[in-house]
């Protein structure tokens, strides 16, 4: 077989199952991130109504810690996670530098 089409192919070594658990896993990120914004949203306006009845605007601090660190998960689900277009290209990379490498000719 082709050892450049094995290099480009990030899939191509991958059973059925293996593709299945990935698929799995990459939905269950993304839709534990959607769980963490629809929190936040809704906490968080709890949050700042109670800030506006008390007319102190304590609620930004809260908002923006969380926002902080929802914006960090999303980046590492989004940006970071297997199969997304940054990591695929990291590893296309490190595939290449690998082969190279270790390519006796």
């Amino acid at each position: 077989m082709n050892m450049t089409y094995i290099l480009s192919s990030p899939n191509a070594s991958l059973s059925p199952q293996e593709i299945e658990r990935l698929a799995r896993r990459r939905a269950g990120a993304k839709l534990g991130w959607f769980i963490h914004a629809a929190v936040f949203v809704g906490v968080n306006a709890l949050l700042i109504t109670l800030s506006l009845v008390s007319g102190k605007p304590w609620a930004i601090f809260p908002l923006a810690g969380w926002g902080l660190g929802l914006a960090i998960h999303g980046a590492a689900v989004w940006l970071g996670s297997p199969g997304s277009a940054l990591h695929e290209r990291l590893l296309q990379k490190e595939r290449q530098a690998l082969a190279a490498r270790h390519d006796p000719w």
